[in-house]
């Protein structure tokens, strides 16, 4: 992990919440939040890509089959986790 200071700051939505504890099989939770907490706070635009409208203000990671859907604002240096989801389910937009 590279110097707290350069750091984000990281927001989980309730939806991304209840997928990590209580909807996604413990393994994948663990490895999920261990990648959320460490590399994507460290660097969230190198390891993500950007969506396609209409969700051209989010980011997707892969993690195996799972995706961790987030927003970045470099502003306040906030990522902001959405949700946490099989691929088939993530870039759902009534999710």
């Amino acid at each position: 992990m590279s110097d707290d200071q350069d750091a984000y700051l990281l927001a989980i939505t309730p939806t991304a919440r209840r997928q990590l504890t209580d909807h996604l099989p413990e393994a994948v939770a663990a490895a999920a939040y261990e990648f959320i907490v460490g590399p994507l706070l460290d660097d969230p635009h190198r390891l993500g890509k950007r969506l396609r409208p209409p969700l051209s203000d989010r980011h997707s990671a892969r993690r195996g089959t799972y995706r961790i859907v987030y927003r970045i604002d470099d502003d306040t240096r906030t990522v902001t986790v959405l949700d946490v989801a099989h691929r088939r389910d993530a870039y759902r937009t009534g999710r």
